[in-house]
């Protein structure tokens, strides 16, 4: 296990990993309407009391309004509401998640706050396309702690169904202006069905044509390291693979892993890897930069992916 230092998320205590690239995450277990769910700390900034919000007029109906605990201005988006799910029947019990991903923050409301484990990546299974709804679906994965199943939420969804703005913009590439276009083998490994949609869009609207996608970092890993046993030099393998680009948040292995392994390969040290996640904040650039990530960019900025990409292809 890694070094970790005690710490608290509104006073639910929780391990700091201090170690990168271990593979090991701490979900918070929350639930509503009896049903158990969970969300990664690393996009929890504090939980509070429920406490009575403003509405905001002509906003989206699973927008429950705005309050300001202290010097800022959060929106409060209605989680049962959004899921379908019944309300509670003594909202003084209820909690806010106050979350922090995408360069924005937002406060979901929840029922209960249950606590936080401690597990790995491999701890957590990709759900079945067919029963958790694929694109549309809300589960990026499943983890079985304590005897109960914990499903991860994807917030990321949730905020774009929401407020598409806040997702990624075609308009980005276009603002870039005409294209070369270019065949070099590009490696993707996102888990949200989603998101690697819209990114593939995007990277075939920018010229990338020859690009292959995997949904979690350990079939990442399984397929650069098959290519790389057949390859004596990075030269070689550039035929191969010519860059990755990796989430940090994923089943089986995280982008931190993924990127460890490659660092500690003396082929794949050298192989340009970009992060693009919605975690990028200046603790986990911190992490990135201590594990070689060759540059770390923060969903959804498109435009600044393809740009670096660039940097490294077209140069």
């Amino acid at each position: 296990m890694a070094a970790a230092e005690k710490s608290s998320v509104a006073g639910v205590k929780t391990d700091i990993l201090l170690e990168s690239g271990t593979n090991e995450l701490e979900i918070m277990e929350f639930t509503i309407a009896g049903n158990i769910f969970g969300i990664n700390v690393a996009k929890v900034t504090e939980i509070m009391k429920y406490s009575k919000v403003n509405p905001m007029p002509n906003s989206h109906p699973n927008i429950e309004g705005v309050f300001k605990p202290r010097d800022k201005i959060i929106t409060v988006i209605d989680l049962p509401g959004y899921m379908c799910l019944p309300t509670s029947d003594n909202d003084e019990r209820d909690m806010f998640i106050i979350t922090n991903f995408n360069k924005m923050s937002a406060a979901f409301h929840v029922h209960t706050v249950e606590g936080i484990h401690r597990i790995t990546w491999t701890d957590i299974e990709k759900p079945d396309n067919t029963i958790y709804g694929g694109q549309e679906g809300l589960a990026t994965g499943i983890a079985k702690i304590n005897e109960k199943l914990i499903t991860i939420v994807d917030f990321e969804k949730i905020i774009f169904d929401i407020s598409p703005l806040t997702g990624i913009q075609m308009e980005e590439i276009t603002a870039l202006g005409p294209r070369e276009r270019s065949s070099r083998p590009i490696v993707i490994a996102e888990d949200s069905a989603l998101l690697k949609k819209m990114i593939l869009e995007a990277l075939g609207e920018a010229g990338y044509t020859n690009i292959t996608s995997f949904t979690n970092g350990q079939d990442a890993w399984d397929h650069i390291k098959e290519l790389t046993d057949k390859c004596d030099s990075l030269d070689a393998l550039s035929e191969q693979i010519a860059l990755v680009i990796t989430d940090i948040e994923m089943p089986k292995m995280d982008g931190h892993r993924l990127l460890k392994l490659c660092r500690e390969h003396k082929i794949l040290k050298g192989m340009p890897i970009l992060v693009f996640s919605s975690l990028i904040d200046e603790a986990m650039r911190v992490k990135g930069d201590q594990l070689g990530a060759t540059a770390q960019l923060s969903k959804p900025e498109i435009g600044n992916l393809v740009s670096t990409i660039d940097n490294f292809i077209l140069k």
